[in-house]
């Protein structure tokens, strides 16, 4: 008999009872991964913490993801972007970016694992995935809707706007915008999305 076969934790056992499937274990990784990033940051979440909540052994995390990086990538994936205030009216989305920039003056992203993302933007594995994330939920969703030349520039610009106000948030503390900050905002995003 092989003794190393022989389940020792109460994880493993509950592991060798679970009948295996790979995607429900893949979604177990996730759901545990989403909550623990959302409730301790990037940095504060070690693999086995994941593995644990998930009740799954820790090899299947560089399994099916690659790496700590990689699965808090694939949760990403599943968080809001700004796709609903791209989509609508190609005349009014200056206005409707102002809205949600000056939203955003006053209020951290809506999701804790966008906000975990954004405290923890000086992880040389988080740069990367942020400048994914910024390129693909909105640098080229806002230039995919932009008509004329070089709308992938543009979008660049607007999108530098919205990272100054979510500096500026993050320095300075939320304000409560005024009816003029739209106004000018809206001017903004017009000067930045005008061909």
């Amino acid at each position: 008999m092989n003794i190393e076969a022989i389940p020792s934790t109460e994880a493993q056992v509950a592991e060798a009872a679970r009948p295996r499937d790979r995607e429900a274990t893949r979604q177990r990784l996730l759901v545990a991964a989403r909550a623990l990033f959302a409730e301790h940051g990037y940095e504060h979440v070690t693999v086995r913490m994941i593995a644990s909540e998930a009740e799954a052994n820790i090899a299947l995390v560089c399994r099916y993801f690659g790496s700590k990086a990689g699965l808090f990538g694939e949760v990403l994936q599943g968080e809001p972007t700004i796709r609903r205030i791209i989509d609508g009216d190609p005349a009014g989305l200056a206005g409707r970016l102002a809205e949600y920039a000056a939203w955003r003056m006053h209020h951290d992203p809506e999701s804790r694992i966008l906000r975990s993302l954004e405290y923890s933007s000086g992880d040389p594995e988080i740069k990367i995935l942020m400048r994914d994330r910024l390129r693909t939920a909105v640098i080229d969703p806002l230039a995919a809707a932009l008509d004329g030349p070089d709308a992938h520039a543009r979008a660049r610009t607007a999108t530098a706007l919205f990272l100054g106000i979510g500096r500026m948030r993050r320095t300075l503390g939320p304000e409560a915008p005024t009816p003029a900050d739209v106004e000018r905002l809206t001017a903004m995003f017009e000067a930045c999305l005008r061909a």
